[in-house]
């Protein structure tokens, strides 16, 4: 059954993922956290459990309203990590830290195992780039009462920037990401409980993902809040001619056109730039 709230496409939501309820009256920042050992080269000084912890605190002091937690790097052509050190790399953060904060903790993963783990040792969020596409995910989700974003994706990180080729991008995607969300109402998911994410960088080009951007309201109309992640990807960098280390202000920029657009979660590496950046839309809107 397809939602009819597509006639109020800024109608405030409420999201409610696990023990939380957001407000989305404004726009909400993700604080992104990568527990992968290419982003922790600590020296051995301290295990990476200790320095994603350390860095998720900072995010909140930052201003971050949501942490997204993640154990497998999904950029184009990025290595797939097995079950196992996925789980060890998430699990030990996701406990600690549902502990010791008072913001929903996301698990950015498409395995339906290491769903399953996350949510019992406390995450909030499931953030899948497979959209709850893999056996089981969508059970494991509709069992619990965590919120989900489900994104879209062509291919996979491993092949979707090879040729990524569309007929027409923006209705491909609005298309998908309804079918998707009529999927897992049909499961017994509340619509307050979904996320939809169109997938920046994720097999789509610099024309790609402009267009997305451009007609973000398009997207917008589904009903449902939109989780937009921009920040540092290399659609910025090919409008820029920034590296990856290069790229903040370009990052903020993309962070407040979509927030104008009307985004709701924006999902960041530099959060307390985001945060302020975000407080002048508010301000104005």
């Amino acid at each position: 059954m397809q939602s009819n709230s597509q006639s109020h496409p800024h109608a405030q939501h409420e999201f409610l993922c696990g023990k939380y309820t957001l407000t989305l009256n404004r726009p909400h920042v993700m604080g992104i956290v990568n527990v992968t050992p290419d982003s922790f080269s600590d020296g051995g000084k301290f295990s990476s459990t200790d320095l994603a912890v350390e860095h998720a605190l900072k995010l909140i002091a930052e201003g971050a309203d949501i942490l997204d937690i993640g154990g497998e790097s999904t950029r184009p052509g990025a290595a797939v990590v097995s079950l196992d050190e996925e789980l060890k790399r998430v699990i030990p953060v996701i406990e600690t830290l549902s502990k010791t904060c008072n913001v929903p903790i996301s698990i950015d993963t498409y395995k339906p195992e290491v769903m399953r783990q996350a949510i019992a040792a406390g995450a909030d969020i499931v953030n899948d780039v497979r959209a709850l596409q893999e056996q089981n995910a969508l059970e494991i989700v509709t069992q619990s009462n965590v919120g989900v974003c489900l994104m879209h994706m062509q291919g996979t990180p491993q092949t979707m920037q090879l040729e990524p080729y569309y007929v027409d991008v923006v209705s491909e995607v609005k298309q998908f990401l309804v079918d998707r969300m009529n999927a897992v109402l049909a499961h017994g998911i509340v619509k307050n409980r979904i996320l939809l994410d169109p997938g920046f960088g994720f097999g789509k080009t610099r024309a790609h993902n402009i267009a997305l951007i451009q007609h973000l309201d398009e997207l917008n109309a589904i009903g449902l809040p939109l989780l937009v992640g921009l920040s540092r990807k290399s659609v910025l960098g090919s409008i820029t001619g920034g590296d990856e280390g290069q790229r903040l202000y370009a990052s903020i920029a993309a962070s407040v056109i979509s927030a104008m657009k009307g985004a709701k979660i924006i999902r960041v590496h530099d959060v307390k730039a985001t945060v302020d950046a975000l407080k002048v839309v508010t301000a104005i809107q």
